[in-house]
């Protein structure tokens, strides 16, 4: 089976208070966009297996990787059937896109469909939030507002349908427990859930990403590039999450290539 682990944005981050576990509660929307790694699952005849091609997955131990916790998670749970995992990597790492988040995520949706486990969303949302904060998103994979330390999801209407979509990336790796030490927590006058009703011509005096701040003085470059969208006409730009993917959204079709030739640069048609 081959599948599609999508990446996502972030719409405003609020890190609203640092909790008694040492995690932090946050607000803030997931929005599926289309960029996607590729992941193909089969049954093995022996043990489980892992491959990778496209981005090197940094760290080699097979215990370490979200794809296969993804299995283990199951594993753990009721013996089930040794795989082969192949996945073949574009969404860049440390870019705030939840790509890893995806890759385990999607790992749970493709295992419960060539075992035949008969697993219902609730069930692969519990298990998914054992792996990561923001896997639980990928498993129903729609608009949401997340809270707590972004594993809490409440549905939102919310559609980009007809907008152009810009995202840039600047080969810098952004660590997330750094980025979240920089922080001093304050929870917003007005939340979030109800900002993002606002028209998107409102949202860059209204939507903000608490991360970028201290990202900013870090790697100014990355502050450049949110500069440089809005300067070609974007009607709100932004970090996602804790960087240091930036992207834009136009009204229409737009070309960049060449303001970021050096960058990696994704475009869609949301």
């Amino acid at each position: 089976m081959i599948v599609f682990p999508n990446a996502k944005i972030n719409i405003g981050l609020n890190i609203t208070e640092k909790r008694s576990d040492g995690f932090h509660n946050i607000e803030t929307i997931f929005y599926p966009i289309s960029l996607s790694d590729i992941l193909e699952i089969n049954i093995s005849d022996s043990k489980i297996k892992f491959e990778n091609t496209g981005l090197t997955v940094e760290n080699k131990k097979l215990e370490n990787n979200l794809c296969y916790k993804a299995y283990e998670a199951l594993n753990n749970n009721s013996k089930i059937n040794p795989v082969e995992i192949h996945l073949h990597k574009i969404i860049p790492f440390g870019a705030g896109l939840g790509g890893g988040s995806a890759d385990a995520s999607f790992t749970l949706k493709a295992l419960n469909l060539i075992l035949k486990l008969s697993l219902d969303n609730e069930t692969l949302m519990n298990y998914a939030e054992k792996i990561g904060s923001d896997c639980p998103f990928f498993i129903l994979n729609k608009p949401a507002f997340a809270t707590e330390k972004g594993n809490k999801l409440t549905p939102i209407e919310l559609s980009l349908k007809g907008y152009f979509l810009v995202l840039i990336h600047p080969g810098i790796h952004v660590n997330t427990a750094k980025a979240y030490s920089k922080i001093k927590p304050n929870k917003p006058s007005e939340s979030l859930s109800k900002l993002i009703s606002q028209p998107i011509e409102n949202w860059k005096e209204l939507i903000k990403n608490d991360f970028e701040s201290g990202i900013f003085k870090e790697y100014p470059e990355i502050e450049n590039i949110k500069n440089k969208l809005y300067n070609s006409g974007a009607i709100y730009a932004s970090m996602s999450g804790s960087g240091s993917a930036v992207y834009g959204i136009f009204r229409n079709k737009i070309d960049l290539k060449s303001e970021f030739k050096n960058h990696f640069i994704y475009t869609d048609l949301l």
